[in-house]
């Protein structure tokens, strides 16, 4: 089943290029038919009394022409710090060593019924090294609407089925007073998948996006909102703060269901 979730969200992503020829092909591509989006890259390190490091990188791209309204994402993020181990001598020591390891990327192809409404179909996955789950991959279809498209505001939503898979991470169990690792096998569901997309201009030179997704079934309810402020540097460059939550309603005994994210990155508009 994790082949027919891979498969179900590369389609979406070739749907999207697809949509994208065939726009150009028949010569009714507009204006506004060419992919936009941004890349941002951000990286920390400290050193000397304590020592980290962390890199995150992301794009995304948008494309929205007469009949057609597609977007594609990826994210990165890997960091590592000093942590306490115990070694075999039963000594508490320090070392260097990863502590976050995650990718997912995802794609979404919306055919317009009219300028507000779209059929949308979509694909994300997710691979955590550290997280409540270890993967997750979710495919869908559903309606959406264009509540608001100003010049300094958007508000855009998104709801209908899915189907998602996904491997939860090993956790622990206590038997006869000793605690043992515990792993489930794969899970997967059908959920119903929402999405609220806002963007709102503040200045000339700030503006502020939120995305929030929903996918809830019967075993786990997965959401995860994502907030920036960006402020314009040059017309291709920006810098920018964001916060992310991701949070799981059901994981495995000593493990958390909510995970959070800061980032200050450079953004380089495409």
């Amino acid at each position: 089943m994790k082949n027919l979730l891979m498969t179900g969200l590369a389609l979406a992503t070739l749907a999207t290029f697809t949509a994208h020829a065939q726009d150009t092909s028949s010569g009714t591509q507009t204006s506004a038919g060419t992919w936009t989006g941004s890349g941002e890259l951000g990286f920390a390190s400290t050193t000397g009394n304590s020592r980290s490091q962390n890199v995150n990188a992301k794009l995304n791209l948008a494309q929205e022409t007469d009949q057609w309204k597609n977007s594609f994402f990826a994210d990165w993020l890997r960091s590592r710090g000093q942590v306490t181990v115990t070694n075999a001598q039963g000594q508490a020591v320090k070392q260097f060593d990863t502590t976050a390891d995650r990718y997912d990327f995802g794609a979404s192809a919306g055919y317009k019924l009219d300028p507000r409404s779209y059929i949308v179909a979509a694909g994300r996955y997710e691979h955590d090294d550290f997280a409540a789950y270890r993967w997750q991959g979710t495919v869908s279809i559903g309606y959406g609407y264009m509540a608001l498209k100003t010049d300094r505001t958007q508000l855009s939503f998104e709801i209908g089925p899915g189907y998602t898979e996904y491997q939860p991470a090993t956790g622990t169990q206590t038997i006869n007073g000793v605690t043992v690792p515990l792993k489930e096998p794969r899970q997967s569901q059908v959920v119903a998948r929402g999405l609220v997309n806002y963007k709102y201009r503040i200045t000339d030179n700030t503006s502020f996006d939120d995305t929030f997704l929903m996918e809830s079934g019967t075993k786990n309810t997965y959401l995860q909102n994502d907030a920036g402020v960006a402020v314009s540097m040059t017309k291709k460059l920006s810098l920018k703060v964001g916060f992310q939550v991701r949070h799981n309603s059901d994981v495995l005994s000593g493990i958390r269901h909510t995970d959070t994210l800061t980032t200050t990155n450079i953004v380089y508009n495409l």
